[in-house]
This record gives C-alpha cells, structure tokens and sequence, in this order.
C-alpha cells in the first residue's frame, strides 16, 4: 500500500434509526405489497392518523417479497401465505376466492360456478409466477410455462388456453374481451401482513400502528401504542381546532336549542295568552253577569 492510498474501513452496518424506519428529517414507513393487493384503504387511515409520518408503497412481486423485507426494503408488507416464520411474522388477513380466466365467448361464461374436474379437457397455463400451491394443477398442461401471469393473461386473450388465478388477480388484468367465472375445488391464496421479527419479539412501534389500522382498531383504543410526538401534536392541533368546530357546532345546537326554547315559549306564550284571553272572556262573562245580576239586585223598587 503506497502513502498515497487511505486504507479502506469495513461497510458499516444499518443504523438502529435505519431499522426502525426513521431518518434524521423524522420517521417514515414503508409498505411493500404483491400485485392483487390493494392499500388504499389502510394508506388513507394512516394519513389521516398519522399526517407527520409518510408512507411509502413498495410495489413488489411474490417472489421478492420476503427478500425485501428481510433485507430492510420495506417496514411491512402485504404478501401471500405461507410465510417462513423463522425471521419474519405473519398476521392472516383474508382468503380470496379463486377463479377461471377465459374469453367472454367461451363455453364455461355460459355458467356461474364450475369445479376443478370441468377443467379436464382444457389447456390450463401455469405461469411460473403462479400464486397458488398447486399439488397438481389441472386440465392439459401447456408445452411451456408462461414467464408472468401478465404473459398468460395475453395468451388467454388470444385464445390459448385458459387461467386460474386468484380473484384480485383477475380484476387487476382485467380486459374487455375476457372474463372469469368462480372455480371450486381447488387451492386458495390467503394474504397476509408480515414484517421482520425483532429482538424483543414484538412489532416496531410504526408496525403496530399499522396492525392497528389493519384490524380495526379505532384510533383511542387501548390496544395500541401512543402516537410518535410530531404526529401527536398534530392530532393535538386538529383535535383543538375540531374542538372550535364542535363548539362552533355546539354554539349552533344551542342557538338551535334556543331557537326552539324561544319558539316553544311563543308557543307556550300564545297557549297561555289563549287560555289567559279564555279566561279574560271569562272574567268579562262573568263580570257581566255579576254586574247585570248586581244591578238587578242593587234597583231599587218602585
């Protein structure tokens, strides 16, 4: 080594902050998810509970989803089961239904429900990003596996063969000429969220906050973990300013509550003025009458 040259330093590893989904700018999260999956829902509530916070999607296939995890890529993700639990954890969230894709003119879009065995004769393709752990796939296998399920979709269009898949699979690649129609009897692909296990054994906290949201938890519940600081005085803030609008709103119901005391009252006022006007065409009756029946009585005879 010349004087000239720096010896090098081993790469440094992943700082804890790196790890946890945090930055120096503040912490982030970023949510991988297979195609099929869609976030959206559970993207909008995190925004909405957490606005200091940003979320990243990290679109992923099947096949490179639990490398991105384990390799730090994404805080969380959407995948399909089964997951290898030796260095990740797995929530099952929903099983999806399974379905034949094939063009709209086919004979199996005469029906509603077919089973595995309808298959038999047809040429079924297995493309090698298949979700579904087949024992034994069924119909006629094709002479070659399509790279992609996209590849397969193109080649049911063109009429060779036909597809199954799991549902949101097929409304993702959904075409004008083709359609699907539900297949029974065969395997189902089950989501789920997973992410890396930690030392501890439980969720980062932003993992659980997510968990949270997944499974309905509401945003008060005890369950889950306090809010980070920034997030918190921002949910703090919107709280205030929810409050002026609930006493803005409050003011409202009770200038309403008002509004109708007062009406009630004129109500009441006018019921009572009726009664009183009642009563004063009473007293005038009476006064009437008491007054004729005192003049009778005060006359003097003659």
């Amino acid at each position: 080594m010349t004087g000239s040259e720096a010896p090098s330093s081993p790469t440094a590893p992943a700082s804890p902050d790196a790890a946890a989904g945090t930055s120096p700018a503040g912490p982030s999260f970023r949510l991988a998810y297979v195609p099929g999956v869609t976030p959206t829902k559970w993207v909008r509530i995190w925004k909405e509970r957490l606005p200091d916070v940003p979320l990243t999607l990290v679109p992923v296939t099947p096949a490179e989803a639990f490398g991105v995890l384990r390799g730090g890529g994404a805080d969380a993700g959407f995948v399909r089961l089964p997951v290898d639990r030796t260095d990740l954890s797995a929530i099952p969230l929903y099983t999806e239904t399974t379905v034949v894709v094939i063009p709209k003119d086919h004979v199996i879009a005469a029906v509603e429900e077919i089973t595995a065995d309808d298959l038999a004769d047809e040429l079924v393709l297995h493309p090698l990003d298949d979700t579904l752990d087949w024992e034994r796939p069924p119909g006629v296998a094709a002479n070659e596996r399509p790279e992609t399920t996209a590849d397969a979709i193109e080649l049911v269009a063109a009429g060779v063969g036909v597809l199954v898949v799991p549902q949101s699979l097929a409304r993702l690649h959904h075409r004008k000429d083709l359609t699907y129609r539900t297949v029974t009897g065969t395997p189902e692909s089950r989501v789920a969220l997973s992410w890396p296990q930690s030392g501890s054994g439980e969720p980062p906290e932003l993992v659980e906050h997510f968990i949270g949201i997944v499974r309905g938890r509401t945003v008060n519940s005890t369950r889950g973990p306090s809010l980070p600081a920034a997030s918190a005085g921002s949910k703090g803030a919107a709280k205030g300013r929810g409050s002026d609008g609930r006493g803005s709103d409050g003011g409202g119901g009770a200038k309403k509550s008002s509004a109708g005391k007062s009406a009630a009252g004129a109500r009441g006022g006018k019921q009572a003025r009726g009664a009183s006007g009642g009563g004063k065409g009473g007293g005038k009756a009476t006064a009437k009458n008491s007054g004729k029946g005192g003049a009778k009585r005060g006359k003097p005879r003659r």
